[in-house]
């Protein structure tokens, strides 16, 4: 599992460079995040994502977004905010299949941009925590968001709306598994662009892809124990 993350100014500056890239005007959206050293599930954590202007119409235009979630993923029947059980990381073994997650992941999937991730190891007399990270340049997390509606808010406050997101974890391999059973799965910059894309079904093939590539990603990290 994942349960810290790192952030700082770079990852605010990849942002800001994923929402411009297609040309679309800073008065269009709003740069409304911080950058935070250590985030933690219910933590509000930028992520990336790209939603159709037509949401019924597949060849309107795809546009990309930046926005704050919460870190702990509420699926829209759900009567709370925050339920009692764990949602910020979800298996990618299951994912497809279990409810909570199952329908957002064919076309609900997000990027949570990051620095580096915290582990703690507890195999020892003693836990060491670990922090993971690449050894240049940011690591990207496949994530998954939902929009949750209050019941209980007014019809007409658009606050009703919360916006909630988990990140998938799978199997550690290599060295990283001597530190934790379960890693979170990583991202290439490339493979964004396809992750967040709402026109490709998210199915098992995609997920399985998708943590294939992790995997081989997944040497590049460093993991340095913290005192």
């Amino acid at each position: 599992m994942c349960g810290r993350f790192a952030m700082d100014d770079t990852v605010n500056e990849m942002i800001t460079a994923f929402v411009t890239a297609t040309g679309r005007p800073p008065e269009e959206w709003q740069a409304d995040w911080l950058a935070t050293p250590i985030v933690r599930p219910t933590d509000q954590v930028p992520i990336l994502l790209k939603t159709l202007e037509d949401r019924d119409d597949p060849q309107s235009e795809l546009i990309p977004r930046a926005a704050l979630a919460q870190w702990w993923f509420t699926p829209p029947y759900s009567p709370v905010l925050r339920a009692k059980y764990p949602t910020f990381n979800a298996r990618s073994e299951t994912v497809t299949e279990k409810p909570t997650f199952r329908t957002a992941v064919v076309s609900q999937r997000a990027v949570l941009p990051a620095i580096g991730y915290f582990e703690t190891q507890k195999s020892g007399p003693v836990p060491v925590p670990h922090y993971i990270a690449p050894r240049e340049g940011l690591i990207y997390f496949a994530g998954l968001y939902s929009w949750w509606k209050d019941p209980a808010a007014d019809p007409t406050d658009p606050a009703r709306w919360r916006l909630t997101t988990t990140m998938l974890t799978q199997q550690a391999i290599g060295a990283l598994a001597e530190i934790h059973d379960r890693m979170p799965v990583i991202l290439s910059r490339d493979a964004i662009d396809e992750w967040t894309d709402p026109r490709v079904r998210g199915d098992r093939l995609l997920v399985d892809a998708t943590v294939t590539a992790s995997a081989a990603l997944s040497e590049q990290l460093r993991a340095e124990p913290q005192s």
